[in-house]
């Protein structure tokens, strides 16, 4: 009996030993080396990053969505910023230049004085430049650009991906102009010289009549939204008047924006007599919880609702309105456009707009100290987060696809027809909606390149332009 025990054991013992050379124990792990102590930004990014931190958690929109971010420890204050900005955001802004940029919505820029569309032709790769407008009295109407030029080489050398913006924002350029012929584009011998100067522009650049079949019709091209030449909308729409028009006209095709308080004046200028006198709710305002509270606490209707205003403005008193879009139709083109409709017939012609519901507003470090020195060296930074988002009087809002045009129509550059011009694709097809009549077309430049268009602007503030301005007068941050 013994024996079959100790066999037994021995039995066991075995298995036991297979197993752990099958199954050998594992080795002991290293002690994890030690981490290493996180690098502090330097003092004055982290004061940034607290201005930052605190504005956003005090208006944004969507301040309750920020995530837990150290300021401590980003050393870039402006990717910290986009770090902050919620997944639907794709507006608010940061800049270290806050002097420029507040220049450029009054209209100030230093430019070249032109507005461009970048394509890419699908046959080379190669990019170029269309000119969409230019404003008189600048750099480009020196050196004789017009809408249709198409330019293909900028200071001797081939456009590319990572140097095209700087058609709109070098100081000097040399550039090459194509030439569009049978064979494709050839290049012109003759380059344009051209330097940057700061510029003035009224946004208020084309006022014609355009008749056509016994109508008269009053055409507007409008290139920005800024309160500062709102006088010039008073002489452009006392014209209209004095010259009998019926129908109206308001190109808003590469207008991207700008403040609430020249949309709003607009719009009280064309819109019927009866509802500017009763100053009838044009669109209203849907702040952060906190500041939605605090301005129905203190009954300032005012801040969360923008009524029509009855002033000594030139009143058009309009029953019906076309107005011509694009892709870089947004902000208050677009409020303009919702706000007006429950009032009259506003009938878009062209392409889909941008899509912009949102407000903003410019905040500067000195609305959040008391002292100066206490923001010290970084005076200059700012930041354009969105605050609100507006619907009209019927609740529209939220239009983030853009307004599909009730008449779609393509914008033809490679034409090089003038603004204003009857055949210009989106004003014969308004034009022929007003009157019934159809315009026979001249014969089109025929482009036989495949190409498409990417990019457009004017400016280095051309993503700024497309916010929707709120006026910060008689606004205190202190309070909420």
């Amino acid at each position: 009996m013994m024996k079959i025990i100790k066999n037994i054991f021995l039995l066991l013992l075995l298995a036991f030993a297979m197993a752990c050379s099958e199954n050998p124990l594992p080795d002991p792990k290293p002690e994890p080396e030690p981490e290493k102590p996180k690098e502090e930004a330097p003092k004055l990014t982290q004061e940034i990053n607290g201005f930052i931190k605190t504005a956003m958690t005090d208006i944004y929109l969507w301040y309750k969505y920020l995530p837990n971010i150290d300021i401590k420890y980003e050393m870039d204050s402006e990717d910290y910023f986009n770090k902050l900005l919620y997944e639907e955001d794709k507006w608010s802004f940061i800049t270290d230049d806050i002097k420029a940029l507040e220049s450029s919505f009054e209209g100030v820029e230093t430019s070249f004085g032109y507005s461009l569309a970048f394509g890419r032709f699908s046959n080379t790769g190669n990019i170029y430049a269309l000119v969409e407008f230019v404003y008189p009295e600048t750099p480009a109407a020196e050196a004789e650009l017009k809408r249709g030029d198409i330019i293909v080489k900028m200071n001797g050398s081939d456009i590319t991906d990572n140097n095209y913006r700087d058609l709109l924002y070098a100081s000097n350029l040399t550039i090459s102009l194509g030439i569009l012929g049978e064979g494709g584009i050839s290049v012109d011998p003759n380059s344009v010289k051209m330097t940057a100067e700061e510029l003035t522009l009224d946004p208020v650049l084309i006022t014609e009549i355009i008749e056509h079949e016994g109508t008269r019709i009053g055409y507007l091209f409008y290139a920005q939204f800024i309160s500062n030449f709102n006088s010039s909308l008073d002489t452009a729409f006392q014209f209209f008047q004095n010259e009998g028009i019926t129908d109206l006209i308001l190109d808003f095709r590469y207008n991207p924006g700008g403040g609430v308080n020249a949309a709003r004046y607009l719009c009280s200028s064309v819109a019927p007599v009866s509802v500017v006198n009763s100053k009838s709710t044009l669109v209203t305002y849907q702040w952060n919880d906190k500041y939605q509270n605090y301005w129905r606490s203190n009954r300032r209707i005012d801040q969360i609702e923008v009524d029509f205003i009855d002033t000594t403005n030139v009143q058009m008193g309009l029953n019906k309105l076309y107005i011509l879009t694009g892709s870089g139709t947004a902000s208050a083109s677009e409020l303009t456009i919702t706000g007006l409709k429950p009032y009259m017939d506003v009938v878009t012609v062209g392409e889909t707009t941008y899509g912009k519901y949102t407000g903003s507003i410019t905040l500067k470090p000195e609305f959040y100290y008391d002292d100066e020195s206490d923001y010290a060296g970084f005076e200059n930074w700012g930041i354009q987060p969105i605050v609100l988002r507006y619907a009209n009087s019927q609740g529209i809002t939220d239009f983030k696809d853009g307004f599909v045009p009730d008449i779609p129509a393509e914008d033809n550059l490679f034409s090089g027809i003038p603004l204003g011009n009857i055949q210009d694709p989106l004003i014969k097809a308004a034009i022929e909606d007003i009157t019934g009549s159809q315009i026979v077309a001249m014969k089109k430049a025929r482009v036989k390149i495949p190409h498409t268009f990417f990019d457009r602007g004017f400016s280095k503030y051309d993503a700024n332009k497309r916010e929707l301005l709120i006026d910060l007068k008689d606004f205190s941050f202190s309070e909420k």
